[in-house]
C-alpha cells in the first residue's frame, strides 16, 4: 500500500494570486520570530528546565536571555553569523520550506502585531511566496522564541506567547471562507491555543480538508496529555508527527513505562490517525499508513549545525510527498533530504546553497525533483 495520492489543485505553485486559495494553510495563532543564537553550556546551564525541550517565559525573562546571549555566543562551523532573527514557529518553518524549496502553494492564518518583529514576520514569509491574505494584522506585540543552539547543534526554546496577539474565534477570526479550497491544515499542537485549533479543525473537516498535527515538544506531551489525546481521539487529525522525545512522552503517559518506545508509539498514533510518523534524529524515522509500515535512516552526512527546524522541514518534505502521490517510503526519504538541508546552517530556514544539496541528495535517491516556479 503506497502512501495514497492526493488531489492537487490546478495552482500547485508559489503563485498563489488573487483569490485563489493556497494548497496548503497553515494555523499559527500568534505570528512568531525567532532569536536563533549558537551558545556556550555555561548559559544553558543557567537556564531551569530539561536541555533540548521549550518552555514558555514572560518578556521580561526573554529579554535577560538576549541579554545574556551577547556573553555567551560561540562561533558557528559554517561560518554564517552566530545569531539571526527570523520568522519562526514551527507552522512558519514547514510552509515556507513547503513553498520555497517544494513549490507547493501555501498560506498562512494567524494574527501578527503591528511591531517590528511584525514586520520582519511578514517580510519573511513573503518573501517566500507564502500567501499572507489571511494574517490577521492586530494592534500589540508579535510573538517571540530565543532558540539557544549548543555545540552539538541541539537547541534549546523559551518561547514568549502569552502577551502577543493571537487568534480569537470568537471574533470571527476563523471563516469557512479563509478555508475554502485548501487541501490541508497544518497546526501545531498547544493548550495556549486549544480553542483556535479545536475551531480549525472543525471548519477545515467541514470545508474537507486534511489535517496535520505536530506535537510540538515532550513538555507539552507531559504537561497537557488529557487535551491533546481528546484530539488525537476525536478523529480529526488525519496525520501526526512526533519527534523521539514527544513519541515516548506519550505513551510513558498513557500506557506507562514499560512500553515507552518509538515503535509502541507510533502504533498508537497509528490508531487514531490516518498516517503516523515518528523522527529519530541521527537514527532515521519510522512512519505507518494502514498496515504498511516503513523504516527510513537518515540523510547520512549533513554536517549538523542547528537542529532548529529539523522536524518542521522533515514535514515539508513528507507532506510534498503526499502530494504528490509518492509512496510511503518515498515521502519519508525526502523528509529526511529536507530535514536533513535545515540542519545544516543555524536557524529554521534553508538557505539557497542548502536547498541545492537537498536536490542532490534527492537525485542520489532516486526521488523525482520538485518543479520550482523560475
Amino acid at each position: 500500500m503506497g502512501a495514497e495520492a492526493l488531489p492537487v489543485t490546478a495552482n500547485s505553485n508559489n503563485n498563489c494570486s488573487g483569490g485563489e486559495a493556497p494548497l496548503v494553510l497553515g494555523l499559527q495563532a500568534s505570528a512568531l520570530v525567532d532569536h536563533v543564537a549558537r551558545v556556550d553550556w555555561s548559559l544553558l546551564d543557567q537556564l531551569p528546565g530539561e536541555r533540548g525541550g521549550s518552555i514558555p517565559v514572560a518578556i521580561e525573562e526573554l529579554e535577560h536571555i538576549l541579554g545574556e546571549v551577547k556573553t555567551h555566543i560561540i562561533s558557528s562551523p559554517d561560518d554564517s553569523l552566530p545569531m539571526k532573527t527570523i520568522a519562526g514557529g514551527s507552522v512558519a518553518n514547514t510552509i515556507r520550506g513547503l513553498s520555497s524549496g517544494f513549490g507547493i502553494s501555501c498560506g498562512i492564518i494567524g494574527a501578527c502585531g503591528d511591531d517590528e518583529q511584525g514586520q520582519l514576520f511578514v517580510s519573511n514569509m513573503s518573501s517566500h511566496a507564502v500567501s499572507l491574505s489571511r494574517l490577521r494584522m492586530k494592534k500589540g506585540p508579535t510573538a517571540q522564541c530565543v532558540c539557544l543552539v549548543d555545540a552539538l547543534g541541539n537547541r534549546t526554546m523559551r518561547p514568549c506567547l502569552s502577551s502577543a496577539v493571537k487568534l480569537h474565534p470568537q471574533a470571527d477570526d476563523l471563516t469557512r471562507a479563509d478555508f475554502k479550497g485548501c487541501k490541508w491544515l497544518l497546526l501545531r499542537d498547544g493548550i495556549i491555543n486549544l480553542e483556535v485549533i479545536q475551531a480549525a479543525i472543525r471548519i477545515a473537516k467541514q470545508e474537507g480538508l486534511f489535517v496535520s498535527m505536530d506535537l510540538a515538544s515532550f513538555e507539552m506531551v507531559r504537561n497537557f496529555r488529557s487535551p491533546l489525546l481528546q484530539l488525537l481521539e476525536s478523529g480529526g487529525i488525519d496525520l501526526c508527527f512526533a519527534n523521539e522525545d514527544e513519541a515516548t512522552e506519550l505513551l510513558r503517559c498513557t500506557e506507562g513505562e514499560q512500553k515507552a518506545d518509538p515503535e509502541a508509539a507510533l502504533e498508537f498514533l497509528a490508531k487514531h490517525c490516518r498516517w503516523a510518523v515518528v523522527t529519530l534524529g541521527p537514527n532515521g524515522c519510522i512512519a505507518k499508513h494502514g498496515k504498511e509500515i516503513v523504516r527510513v535512516p537518515a540523510i547520512g552526512k549533513a554536517n549538523a549545525v542547528d537542529a532548529t527546524g529539523a522536524g518542521d522541514l522533515f514535514a515539508s518534505g513528507f507532506l510534498y510527498g503526499l502530494v504528490k502521490g509518492l509512496s510511503l517510503e518515498e515521502c519519508c526519504k525526502v523528509g529526511s533530504c529536507s530535514g536533513g538541508s535545515v540542519i545544516r546552517s543555524l536557524g529554521g530556514e534553508v538557505t539557497p546553497e542548502n536547498w541545492q544539496w537537498m536536490y542532490k541528495q534527492m537525485q542520489t535517491k532516486g526521488l523525482t525533483l520538485p518543479d520550482i516556479p523560475k
